[in-house]
């Protein structure tokens, strides 16, 4: 299957090298040293960029699928336009071909000691599996998730919903945090969607950082909670008060599910 794929976006980008970074249901995730547009070998070999494709699907009509691929990057591309144009951390569009479902972005990240790309994700791994306890819930740990929360608090005051909120999609550079992987991402000022943002990221970090995911979950809403509180005058408390009220009501229907299997 993953051969087809590649195949398919190899006859739409000729004699360009690409790599594949991971495959999801809806798209491949591709890294590339080349430019799609500036034949310059020096920034070709000085700098990193990512390429996602959306495959055609077999199963869906050809006229139907190239619609609905060419709707869904076109909705992905003017969300990271808007993130881009708020100053919320995400990667900067290049180049995008509707007509071939493919967006050309920035490459965020840094790589880890181990050759991980540095994601929220890899870098709470890192420490658990290669530092002490006290390292991993050291201050710069705190600082970081609190740059998380104040990220995702930044996204929610301005009603986008990430709607794939993983600590996966949570990119570090330098420390610094960036969103990406905006495929499932919508326009809501629903408490109730913006609690569930935060519920699968919660739920993400209790199910792979299970020993400090307390503490780690903690400082999330810590810093989520200060974004809003800077917006107090756009209502950002208020906000804060709401979403918060909705987490607790959507965690109970999460344990109940849990409870039934």
């Amino acid at each position: 299957m993953t051969d087809r794929l590649v195949k398919e976006i190899e006859g739409h980008l000729p004699h360009i090298p690409l790599e594949i970074v991971s495959q999801g249901a809806e798209a491949l995730v591709f890294q590339t040293s080349t430019h799609p547009y500036i034949d310059d070998p020096y920034l070709k070999n000085q700098k990193k960029y990512i390429v996602k494709f959306r495959p055609s699907k077999p199963y869906r009509h050809p006229i139907i699928d190239a619609s609905i691929n060419k709707t869904r990057t076109i909705g992905e591309a003017k969300f990271m336009t808007k993130l881009n144009k708020l100053g919320i951390n995400s990667p900067s569009i290049i180049s995008v071909d509707y007509s071939k479902a493919i967006i050309w972005m920035e490459f965020l990240g840094s790589e880890l000691t181990n050759g991980d790309i540095s994601s929220f994700k890899n870098w709470l791994w890192y420490l658990e599996r290669n530092e002490s306890e006290a390292k991993c819930v050291d201050e710069q740990v705190e600082q970081v998730c609190k740059k998380v929360g104040e990220l995702i608090g930044k996204l929610h005051m301005n009603d986008m919903i990430h709607g794939d909120l993983t600590s996966s999609n949570i990119i570090l550079q330098d420390f610094e945090p960036a969103l990406i992987d905006f495929g499932l991402s919508s326009y809501s000022g629903l408490a109730e969607d913006k609690a569930v943002d935060l519920y699968v990221l919660e739920r993400a970090i209790l199910s792979t950082h299970s020993v400090f995911s307390d503490t780690y979950n903690g400082w999330l809403l810590e810093g989520y909670g200060s974004i809003h509180k800077q917006y107090s005058k756009q209502g950002g408390t208020k906000k804060y008060a709401e979403t918060i009220k909705k987490l607790e009501d959507v965690r109970l229907r999460g344990r109940k599910r849990s409870m039934l299997g």
